[in-house]
């Protein structure tokens, strides 16, 4: 693991004189910033970005009211652990080069504030995600990708572009405690313990969207019962929060050899 977090800091030309204009970073910000740069650059090989929009956010380790995410005007594919801009649940910068989409941020922010357990926040408009939010029925259990959110996945309607307090509150009480939320008409959230975990929930989760979107006729399609389905979830979840975490090392070798 130490050799591959050399090889990221090397994929993304970092030196310790580099660090150093940062000013003083405790160890765990500096690889939380190096996981979180890496999950923007897989997500983006994923097609998950959107020109300048949508945000994956990481809280700081060991500092309250402190939170990691994207300079607003850059691609996914264009951050770094060194541009990454630290936040407050507002969007109110506390470290770091913005802008900062504030009104983009106000999903991660009241997240972050409500569920102390969400580390890190993916908030995506990625097609799967999008088409499937669309659908009445929401992600139905027709794939062992899907069965890893049964009953564990929220819904949220779609109210317009800005997020109002009152909506903010809305989201929350719609989200609860569940790890995976589908805004509809919009787009697609995971809450990860970790920044690994995050990773691998959206990526569980786009394709069991992808998989339902190619089934054509749904009234015409075999369902596991739901004892099936509430065992296939807790077999999947039998790692708990380490989820992602021994596939991790995977995608990091995928973004290295691309």
């Amino acid at each position: 693991m130490a050799m591959l977090t050399a090889d990221i800091e090397n994929y993304f030309s970092i030196d310790k004189q580099s660090w150093n204009r940062l000013g003083a970073l405790s160890s765990a910000e500096i690889q939380t910033r190096i996981d979180l740069a890496t999950c923007y650059r897989l997500a983006a090989k994923m097609n998950w970005d959107d020109g300048i929009y949508t945000h994956i956010s990481a809280a700081v380790p060991n500092e309250s009211n402190a939170y990691l995410i994207n300079q607003f005007g850059l691609r996914f594919d264009e951050v770094t652990p060194l541009n990454l801009v630290k936040v407050d649940t507002k969007g109110n910068i506390l470290q770091g080069s913005g802008p900062v989409n504030i009104s983009g941020f106000a999903i991660h922010g009241a997240v972050h504030a409500a569920r102390k357990d969400a580390l890190c926040i993916f908030h995506l408009h990625n097609e799967s995600g999008i088409a499937l939010s669309a659908q009445i029925r929401g992600l139905l259990p027709l794939s062992q990708h899907a069965m890893r959110f049964y009953q564990d996945i929220a819904y949220h309607p779609y109210q317009g572009l800005a997020l109002s307090s009152q909506e903010q509150k809305e989201l929350i009480a719609n989200l609860s405690n569940k790890k995976a939320m589908l805004l509809r008409n919009h787009g697609s959230l995971v809450c990860g313990v970790t920044i690994q975990q995050a990773f691998y929930l959206m990526h569980t989760l786009d394709k069991a969207c992808s998989i339902q979107l190619k089934i054509l006729d749904l009234n015409s399609i075999a369902f596991p019962d739901d004892q099936v389905c509430s065992r296939t979830f807790d077999q999947l979840c039998m790692d708990g929060d380490l989820e992602g975490q021994i596939e991790w090392p995977a995608y990091q070798r995928w973004l290295l050899n691309s």
